[in-house]
């Protein structure tokens, strides 16, 4: 190695990666330094350098030419300076064996004076120099010098400025991201303006909903599956199902509410009021059912035992608000969620069944079978259909499934957006 090195050279070279200033580009705060050290020398060339491992950055300079922002270590006097607490002063640089064969000093320009304070933190290390240099050989009055020391210690003040911002910013950025973290939290348990509304206002005021649509999915011998697979079996296979499921039913503008067990239950209407609730629930319905009987082909083919799912709406006015102080939870109240309920418990298995309510509003648009009037625990007999495919004029599919641009027109007007994406 051809050039010395201070004692603390590990520590120093951990200040100056914990600085982060090597590399960057000109700041104004230093460049005002520098051109100032230049003024009180009387001299052409000012320097603020960051002494990395083997090479030095000028961070700043004046009357350096364009173009030469780094060089080596050994090849300037500024390794000197670093080792040293006070500045160090070479009058003739020519006449001085450990700088005389140096470049730009054995070579052109030709440098014959050079002065350099050690840039030292509150931590004692020597993070770079502040430099002048001049052609011809010369002293540095007591004054000049005791303003390059003056000058060293702002430029030192400068750059811990510059790590506390630093560290202010990194803060901040924690902070956003661990904000954003806790926001992406509630919005997995809450809607979008229930969470808006909780966190400005500390609570949420409960909701009527003259009209929604509820959607109930429960699969057929639940009890069975679970005694038939491990835990972890069953709960990737849950989570595989619910993770489409929430996929769907977000793509069709529909809020989830929960899951319990195996059932899972979202609506249509409560945050965008949409009057087509029903229309988009009836879609999402039939999503969830093609993406369950495609899954169970799947299972058949390896030789597991499929899932088979029954699928049940109502549309009718409800209540929503949040429970709970410590685990929020969104949900509704209503006639509406228990006769849903209903709807999927006297279902059939792989079949979407709808209640007369909801066949009122979606008749326009789908093929439904229907069920007549069906015997339903603690409401008498109810009018149900089999809720089977989109008519063919509003299908962009054979199966029924997906929405096409026809569909689209017939209900613009119904919401103040209508896509068939949400």
């Amino acid at each position: 190695m051809d050039f010395p090195l201070p004692d603390n050279e590990a520590e120093r070279l951990a200040a100056v990666r914990e600085y982060d200033v090597y590399g960057t580009d000109p700041e104004a705060g230093f460049d005002d330094l520098t051109d100032l050290a230049a003024l009180i020398a009387s001299a052409p060339i000012a320097m603020v350098n960051i002494v990395g491992d083997t090479k030095i950055w000028l961070k700043s300079r004046h009357g350096v030419p364009p173009g030469i922002e780094e060089v080596s270590r050994g090849d300037v006097c500024c390794a000197h300076a670093l080792c040293r607490s006070d500045i160090l002063v070479v009058p003739d640089t020519h006449a001085d064996d450990r700088f005389k064969e140096l470049p730009f000093i054995a070579t052109e320009p030709f440098f014959g004076f050079y002065a350099g304070m050690p840039l030292i933190d509150s931590g004692g290390h020597a993070l770079g120099t502040l430099c002048i240099l001049d052609v011809a050989p010369r002293e540095l009055a007591f004054e000049a010098a005791e303003g390059i020391r003056r000058l060293a210690r702002q430029t030192i003040a400068q750059l811990e400025l510059r790590l506390r911002m630093a560290e202010v910013l990194r803060s901040q950025q924690e902070l956003a991201a661990e904000k954003q973290r806790s926001d992406d939290l509630l919005l997995n348990i809450l809607p979008l303006k229930i969470a808006a509304e909780l966190t400005a206002k500390g609570s949420v005021e409960p909701r009527h909903h003259p009209s929604t649509t509820i959607l109930f999915t429960d699969f057929v011998d639940f009890t069975k599956s679970a005694v038939e697979l491990s835990p972890r079996e069953l709960v990737d296979d849950l989570d595989m199902y619910f993770s489409e499921f929430d996929t769907i039913v977000a793509r069709h503008g529909l809020e989830k509410l929960k899951t319990i067990g195996d059932a899972y239950m979202c609506a249509g209407g409560l945050m965008q009021g949409r009057k087509d609730h029903a229309i988009r629930s009836c879609l999402a319905a039939l999503e969830i059912r093609r993406f369950v009987v495609a899954s169970n082909k799947r299972w058949t083919a390896i030789g597991q035992r499929p899932w088979h799912l029954r699928v049940g709406l109502h549309t009718g006015s409800v209540m929503s608000g949040v429970v709970g102080r410590k685990k929020f939870t969104y949900d509704v109240w209503g006639d509406a969620v228990n006769i849903a309920a209903r709807m999927e418990s006297t279902d059939e298995a792989d079949r979407v069944n709808i209640s007369e309510n909801t066949y009122q509003h979606i008749k326009s648009y789908f093929d439904c079978t229907p069920r007549g009037a069906l015997e339903v625990k603690n409401k008498g007999k109810m009018t149900m259909y089999f809720l089977d495919r989109l008519k063919p004029e509003y299908a962009a599919d054979a199966a029924g499934v997906e929405a096409n641009e026809h569909l689209r027109k017939a209900l613009a007007g119904t919401s103040l957006t209508w896509s068939l994406h949400g």
